[in-house]
Protein backbone atom coordinates (compact mmCIF):
# COMPACT_ATOMS: atom_id res chain seq x y z
CA UNK A 1 0.00 0.00 0.00
CA UNK A 2 1.07 3.46 -0.37
CA UNK A 3 1.57 4.07 3.47
CA UNK A 4 4.31 1.24 3.68
CA UNK A 5 5.90 2.26 0.01
CA UNK A 6 6.25 6.27 1.53
CA UNK A 7 7.54 4.71 4.55
CA UNK A 8 10.08 2.33 2.73
CA UNK A 9 11.42 5.47 0.28
CA UNK A 10 12.09 7.63 3.32
CA UNK A 11 14.26 4.95 4.92
CA UNK A 12 15.97 3.59 1.84
CA UNK A 13 16.45 6.75 0.65
CA UNK A 14 16.70 9.41 3.26
CA UNK A 15 18.13 7.59 6.04
CA UNK A 16 14.90 8.03 8.27
CA UNK A 17 14.46 5.56 11.21
CA UNK A 18 10.83 3.94 11.32
CA UNK A 19 9.67 6.23 13.50
CA UNK A 20 11.07 9.58 11.94
CA UNK A 21 9.72 8.09 8.72
CA UNK A 22 5.93 7.29 9.83
CA UNK A 23 5.94 10.81 11.87
CA UNK A 24 6.47 12.49 8.14
CA UNK A 25 3.85 10.63 6.66
CA UNK A 26 1.29 10.65 9.59
CA UNK A 27 1.97 14.43 9.89
CA UNK A 28 1.84 14.99 5.60
CA UNK A 29 -2.14 12.95 6.14
CA UNK A 30 -2.94 15.87 8.85
CA UNK A 31 -2.10 13.65 12.29
CA UNK A 32 -1.67 16.50 14.72
CA UNK A 33 0.64 13.70 16.75
CA UNK A 34 3.73 14.63 15.06
CA UNK A 35 3.83 17.54 17.13
CA UNK A 36 3.91 16.01 20.45
CA UNK A 37 6.48 17.81 22.75
CA UNK A 38 6.73 21.36 21.00
CA UNK A 39 9.67 22.35 22.51
CA UNK A 40 13.03 20.28 23.49
CA UNK A 41 11.97 21.49 27.54
CA UNK A 42 8.52 19.40 27.05
CA UNK A 43 10.34 16.19 25.40
CA UNK A 44 12.87 16.56 28.33
CA UNK A 45 10.41 16.55 31.23
CA UNK A 46 8.99 13.53 29.68
CA UNK A 47 11.51 11.57 29.91
CA UNK A 48 13.65 10.30 33.06
CA UNK A 49 15.54 12.48 34.32
CA UNK A 50 18.86 10.70 33.63
CA UNK A 51 18.35 9.74 30.11
CA UNK A 52 17.53 13.48 29.54
CA UNK A 53 20.49 14.78 31.14
CA UNK A 54 22.66 12.38 29.06
CA UNK A 55 21.07 13.70 25.75
CA UNK A 56 21.20 16.83 27.19
CA UNK A 57 25.60 16.72 27.41
CA UNK A 58 25.31 15.02 24.05
CA UNK A 59 24.16 18.11 22.43
CA UNK A 60 26.34 20.61 24.98
CA UNK A 61 29.44 17.94 23.37
CA UNK A 62 28.27 19.29 19.97
CA UNK A 63 27.46 23.01 20.72
CA UNK A 64 30.45 23.64 22.80
CA UNK A 65 32.60 23.86 19.15
CA UNK A 66 29.80 24.59 16.93
CA UNK A 67 27.45 27.29 18.92
CA UNK A 68 25.25 28.34 15.48
CA UNK A 69 23.40 24.90 15.48
CA UNK A 70 19.61 25.01 16.75
CA UNK A 71 17.95 22.76 19.33
CA UNK A 72 14.75 21.47 17.79
CA UNK A 73 12.09 18.75 17.70
CA UNK A 74 11.47 16.88 14.52
CA UNK A 75 9.55 13.61 14.08
CA UNK A 76 9.14 14.20 17.72
CA UNK A 77 12.60 14.35 18.47
CA UNK A 78 15.43 16.29 19.67
CA UNK A 79 17.81 17.46 16.74
CA UNK A 80 20.71 20.00 16.04
CA UNK A 81 19.95 21.72 12.64
CA UNK A 82 21.99 24.27 10.97
CA UNK A 83 19.61 25.82 8.70
CA UNK A 84 17.05 23.36 7.02
CA UNK A 85 19.83 20.38 7.55
CA UNK A 86 19.76 18.24 10.86
CA UNK A 87 23.21 17.61 12.22
CA UNK A 88 22.75 15.18 15.08
CA UNK A 89 19.42 13.26 16.28
CA UNK A 90 19.08 11.22 19.47
CA UNK A 91 15.76 9.01 20.03
CA UNK A 92 15.53 6.96 23.33
CA UNK A 93 14.56 3.14 23.34
CA UNK A 94 13.95 1.14 26.35
CA UNK A 95 17.94 0.05 26.64
CA UNK A 96 19.62 2.59 24.49
CA UNK A 97 20.02 5.91 22.96
CA UNK A 98 20.11 6.05 18.88
CA UNK A 99 22.02 8.75 17.42
CA UNK A 100 21.59 10.09 14.35
CA UNK A 101 24.16 11.91 12.08
CA UNK A 102 21.81 11.98 9.13
CA UNK A 103 24.53 10.52 6.75
CA UNK A 104 26.24 7.37 6.57
CA UNK A 105 29.33 9.31 5.02
CA UNK A 106 30.10 10.78 8.56
CA UNK A 107 29.60 7.19 9.99
CA UNK A 108 31.71 5.81 7.85
CA UNK A 109 34.17 8.45 8.13
CA UNK A 110 33.78 8.10 12.14
CA UNK A 111 34.08 4.41 12.43
CA UNK A 112 37.13 3.26 14.11
CA UNK A 113 35.83 5.63 16.82
CA UNK A 114 32.27 3.24 16.63
CA UNK A 115 33.79 -0.18 17.23
CA UNK A 116 31.84 -0.57 21.17
CA UNK A 117 29.30 0.82 19.44
CA UNK A 118 26.01 -1.54 17.93
CA UNK A 119 26.31 0.29 14.42
CA UNK A 120 23.14 -0.03 11.70
CA UNK A 121 22.96 1.73 8.16
CA UNK A 122 22.19 5.31 9.37
CA UNK A 123 22.66 5.42 13.25
CA UNK A 124 24.16 3.97 15.97
CA UNK A 125 23.45 2.99 19.84
CA UNK A 126 25.06 4.17 22.96
CA UNK A 127 24.03 3.25 26.56
CA UNK A 128 21.03 5.49 28.46
CA UNK A 129 23.94 6.40 31.17
CA UNK A 130 26.46 6.96 28.52
CA UNK A 131 29.45 8.99 29.67
CA UNK A 132 29.20 11.16 26.29
CA UNK A 133 32.40 11.35 23.81
CA UNK A 134 32.77 14.28 23.12
CA UNK A 135 35.63 14.29 20.66
CA UNK A 136 33.17 11.85 18.70
CA UNK A 137 30.22 14.19 19.05
CA UNK A 138 32.34 17.18 17.78
CA UNK A 139 33.61 15.41 14.64
CA UNK A 140 30.60 14.05 13.65
CA UNK A 141 29.39 17.19 13.96
CA UNK A 142 32.09 18.96 11.90
CA UNK A 143 31.80 16.52 9.38
CA UNK A 144 27.46 16.47 8.67
CA UNK A 145 28.08 20.31 9.16
CA UNK A 146 30.87 20.48 6.22
CA UNK A 147 28.09 18.37 3.95
CA UNK A 148 25.26 20.65 4.71
CA UNK A 149 27.25 24.08 3.80
CA UNK A 150 28.48 22.19 0.42
CA UNK A 151 24.50 21.55 -0.48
Amino acid sequence: DKYQEQISFLRENHGFSQAHANALVMYHRGSKSSNKFGTPENYFKSIDPQVAKTIKKIFAAVTAKHKNLELVMAWNQPMLRLDTGYVIGVSVSKNHLTLNPFSTAVLKLVSPKLAKYEVKKYTFQVPLDWKVDTSLMQAMAKARIAEIIKK
